[in-house]
């Protein structure tokens, strides 16, 4: 048998390898049509806010539109501090007023010839209870107004913080508006128009009661608060005591709307609240204390009198009054904030932990009123951190054109500043834990606000005496 020889067998053919494939054109970059930015076709954002912020900021002075803005900055202090000249003190205007309810004859020269006032005579009974019905009116109007104000001021400096533009366009159908200035009116007037849910569970007549007792408290607590020199609803030699009496009050509407809304988040933010606000109100009472030493007073008025005059140029305000005044002022001011539930204590009303807090069952108005006393509170401790660490309505520095402008524009002006770092500090700090709130008052500010106070009787003892 023969063998097969294996160089005789048929060699596989060899597969011709695939063609290669072609390579694909890349793909055409997908450009996007350019939007119409018109009021007509619905305008997204205006034209000077598309290269917001990297591109303003490269070079900002020469865009027409920071030019504007920088120079109607500057006409507005302008026009402020020219206003207030030709006003001066509001302290005579008053009297004008009380003297012409009075009875007194009022002529005074107008642009337009004299003219001359005979009101009706009034009794003393009816002049009092008018004059107590026009501060009243007055204050309760300040905190009104307050509210849509600095609401529309946050919102713009946080959206300035967080590279945003925050309000733009509400004010004006026409375009010519000034950064959004109605968007908080026309934010009322849809809580106006929105449903006032009460919740099964809740019991109605404290759900309700709870957003007027938290506020109520808040305003009567302005009775006594400076505006300006002589300038107050209410001139009290307890002013001070008086202002943290009835503030400290707005805690018992916090703790009833939580427990009246039938919902343990609520019950659980009431309760913090009532914790924080009663471990806070130490603090802030004893950092005062030495202020009161070096006044010896608890007038408001008087306070800001002491810190009348200058040190060689630098103002005698508390605040620059070394350690003593640096220390009572930062404690007073961490205290405030956490008295007004604020970030970065918030623990009250805790979204990531409590949904809202002890308003989570409320809506409308009633929603609304909780956040009017929030910002009154904010606005109250801004004053009362000018009346007594800043010195009131006294000018920082001692020549003209400073020492014309009257003092309610100093006064508003230091609270707006004070206001402007209550806001810094919201959309700068992150939140507490509540077991690091409360060590930080019972352990950190507590401790030192009665050290402060020793500090403050070693000053009375070997340098103011």
């Amino acid at each position: 048998m023969s063998v097969p020889n294996p160089d005789d067998q048929k060699k596989p053919e060899p597969v011709a390898a695939a063609p290669v494939a072609a390579p694909k054109p890349p793909a055409a970059k997908y450009v996007p049509p350019e939007p119409v930015l018109n009021r007509k076709n619905g305008r997204l954002i205006e034209d000077r806010f598309t290269t917001w912020p990297t591109q303003v900021f490269a070079n900002r002075w020469s865009r027409p539109g920071y030019q504007w803005g920088a120079g109607m900055l500057v006409a507005i202090f302008l026009g402020l501090g020219t206003t207030g000249f030709v006003i001066g003190e509001l302290a005579p205007w008053a009297n004008l007023v009380y003297s012409i309810l009075g009875g007194a004859p009022f002529k005074k020269f107008f642009l337009f010839g004299p003219m001359v006032v005979f009101p009706v005579k009034l009794t003393p009974l009816a002049v009092g209870a008018i004059w107590t019905a026009i501060k009243v009116l007055i204050v309760l109007h300040i905190v009104l107004l307050n509210g849509l104000w600095s609401i529309w001021w946050e919102r713009k400096i946080s959206a300035h913080i967080q590279t945003r533009v925050g309000p733009t366009y509400a004010g004006s159908p026409k375009g010519y508006n000034f950064h959004g200035w109605a968007q908080t009116a026309i934010d009322g007037i849809k809580l106006l128009l929105k449903e006032d849910v009460t919740p099964a569970a809740a019991d109605k007549w404290v759900h309700a009661l709870a957003p007027g007792l938290v506020v109520a408290p808040c305003i009567i607590a302005f009775a006594p608060v400076l505006f300006g020199d002589n300038m107050a609803a209410a001139n009290l030699d307890i002013g001070t005591l008086y202002i943290f009496a009835f503030a400290g009050i707005s805690v018992i509407g916090i703790v009833m709307a939580g427990w009246a809304s039938g919902n343990k988040y609520s019950l659980l933010g009431g309760l913090r609240g009532a914790a924080q606000i009663v471990s806070y109100e130490l603090p802030r009472g004893f950092s005062v204390v030495p202020v009161l030493m070096f006044a010896g007073s608890l007038d408001l008025q008087v306070i800001s009198n002491a810190q009348a005059g200058y040190w060689h140029g630098v103002p005698r305000w508390f605040i620059f009054y070394p350690v003593v005044g640096q220390l009572a002022f930062v404690i007073f001011l961490i205290a405030s904030v956490a008295e007004t539930n604020r970030t970065p204590f918030d623990i009250p009303e805790a979204e990531s932990e409590l949904v809202s807090g002890f308003h989570t069952e409320y809506s409308g108005m009633k929603w609304s009123i909780f956040f009017l006393a929030e910002y009154a509170y904010v606005l109250l401790g801004s004053f009362l951190l000018a009346t007594f660490f800043l010195g009131g309505g006294a000018s920082p520095i001692n020549a003209a054109p400073f020492t014309l402008i009257p003092s309610w524009m100093w006064m508003l002006g230091k609270a707006m500043l004070m206001m402007f770092v209550f806001l810094w500090i919201r959309w700068t700090v992150p939140r507490f834990r509540v077991d690091q709130l409360m060590d930080f008052t019972w352990k950190f500010l507590l401790p030192w606000s009665f050290v402060n106070i020793a500090i403050a009787g070693l000053y009375l003892a070997f340098w103011l005496k």
